[in-house]
C-alpha cells in the first residue's frame, strides 16, 4: 500500500527518538487535487480511530491513514530527500496522476 524508502524510515525514527516519541504513527493523507494531480500531506499522530483508520507496519514504523484516503494512497511512496533544493520528506505516487496542462493553462507543475 504505502511503500517507506530506507532513507525516510532512518530519518524518521531519529526524528521519533529525538523528540522521544515512542507510540506515535506517521498519518499520512490526500491533502487535495490540483492541476498536477493528488497533493498528500504527513502527520505525527497518537490517535488512531478503529472505524476510520488502516494501520500498516513498515521498516519498523506504524504508518496509518484514513481509509477514504487509501485508494489514493495506493502505490505510493515516502521518501526522504537531502539536496541542493533542501532537504524534507516527500510523497511521490505514480499512480496519483500527472501536470493536466488542459486545465491549468500548462508550467504548474
Amino acid at each position: 500500500m504505502v511503500e517507506v524508502t530506507d532513507n525516510a524510515a532512518a530519518e524518521l525514527k531519529s526524528l521519533l527518538e529525538e523528540q522521544d516519541k515512542k507510540d506515535v504513527a506517521l498519518r499520512v493523507f490526500v491533502a487535495g487535487m490540483s492541476c498536477c494531480g493528488v497533493q498528500y500531506g504527513m502527520s505525527l499522530e497518537d490517535e488512531i480511530s478503529e472505524d476510520h483508520d488502516i494501520v500498516v507496519e513498515e521498516k519498523g514504523l506504524k504508518i496509518v491513514m484514513n481509509k477514504d484516503d487509501s485508494e489514493g494512497l495506493k502505490d505510493a511512496k515516502i521518501d526522504y530527500v537531502d539536496g541542493p533544493s533542501g532537504k524534507g520528506f516527500i510523497i511521490d505516487n505514480q499512480n496519483g496522476g500527472g501536470c493536466n496542462t488542459s486545465s491549468c493553462g500548462g508550467g504548474c507543475c
